[in-house]
């Protein structure tokens, strides 16, 4: 009964664009946090850019990589070469 309602093909599409929606999630995720964490920013500069990121998401993120994404590797590769691994402890 369930599956002559819902194929294999409809699964698989829909297992697809729920997997393609959350990857779409986690890359804005990751695009506002580096805007939070890069310090060349002013506070001006880090509010437009989520502005934008929020309100224009596809274009936003998209002009966030290619105007900042060299910045958002190096940034990601320091981290990734501190000695703590890119934990830090706050005392």
């Amino acid at each position: 009964m369930f599956g002559s309602s819902f194929p294999l093909l409809d699964v698989f599409l829909s297992i697809l664009w729920f997997a393609l929606w959350v990857l779409w999630v986690l890359l804005v995720a990751i695009v506002i946090v580096d805007v939070f964490r890069s310090h060349d920013l002013s506070g001006i500069a880090k509010a437009a850019w989520l502005v934008f990121v929020l309100l224009l998401p596809v274009i936003g993120v998209f002009v966030y990589l290619i105007a900042r994404g060299t910045k958002m590797r190096d940034r990601q590769i320091e981290l990734a070469d501190s000695p703590t691994g890119g934990w830090r402890l706050q005392v």
